[in-house]
């Protein structure tokens, strides 16, 4: 699962490889780079919208479906009746914190019924890409210092060219998104396609790895294609499209922000 990302790119890059791209959100600012992007983030999408498409800061981390609110709350409450106390499980249910889904899966079943939880969100209009220049996968092996080799930064080359994830975006979800605040919050969220992993993403990280749109054509499907059509694009890039650029940080610097003495590669 991909909960890290770089981008460092800016408007004009992004205006060149996503057609129509005409509107601009007001919460964008300067577009400055944000070299180390972490679930719950603001960050760039391109979105469609009805007035067109659109370029503008959303918060990381979809709505979570209700099977994963419940599991969590379970897990809340298994916690508390273990220190001998009585628990309500309903008001317990009702208040838990949804932190957002960031990578999003199993759209269909393995018996190819779609998830009811995102068919809803799968419709032209709730489709975005995601900009970015790099992304991470955690290394939990123990190198030679007898640490874990930590983040492993993929990008298309060293250079760290600009790419995009196909993304989903939802407007206006209501809801507490941190327990310490307890407060709600009325959020435009987004979140990206994963799928199987290649071989050189799957060395690190067997489970999954975003679905990546490198071209113009790649990016016009995801944004205006029929599901089914669309949904073609989630699938693994091959094995010799991706290099490991950074290894051991969590925040990934553009190219030539990069200190050699302090950025090992494989």
């Amino acid at each position: 699962m991909c909960n890290l990302y770089s981008h460092t790119s800016n408007r004009d890059a992004i205006a060149a490889l996503v057609r129509e791209l005409a509107l601009f959100s007001d919460n964008l600012g300067n577009l400055a780079p944000q070299t180390g992007i972490f679930p719950d983030y603001l960050a760039p999408v391109v979105r469609n919208t009805s007035a067109g498409r659109e370029l503008a800061k959303l918060r990381w981390g979809l709505p979570s479906s209700g099977k994963a609110l419940y599991d969590s709350a379970a897990k809340r409450a298994d916690k508390l009746r273990a220190k001998g106390k009585e628990v309500d499980f309903d008001a317990l249910l009702a208040a838990e914190p949804d932190n957002g889904t960031t990578n999003v899966r199993n759209i269909r079943s393995e018996t190819g019924r779609w998830n009811s939880h995102w068919n809803r969100w799968m419709g032209v209009e709730n489709r975005c890409v995601v900009p970015f220049t790099s992304f991470s996968e955690f290394d939990s092996t123990v190198g030679e210092a007898g640490k874990k080799k930590g983040d492993t930064w993929f990008a298309l080359d060293q250079s760290r060219p600009l790419a995009f994830f196909a993304g989903i975006w939802v407007e206006g979800w209501s809801g507490v998104r941190k327990m310490k605040t307890g407060r709600e919050e009325n959020l435009d969220l987004f979140g990206f396609l994963t799928c199987t992993p290649n071989n050189m993403v799957g060395s690190i990280h067997m489970k999954a790895m975003p679905v990546i749109l490198k071209t113009p054509d790649e990016i016009e499907m995801w944004l205006t294609a029929p599901k089914e059509e669309a949904l073609a694009l989630q699938r693994p890039l091959p094995d010799n499209v991706l290099e490991i650029v950074s290894v051991g940080t969590n925040e990934d610097p553009p190219n030539n922000q990069i200190d050699a003495r302090e950025n090992q590669l494989f």
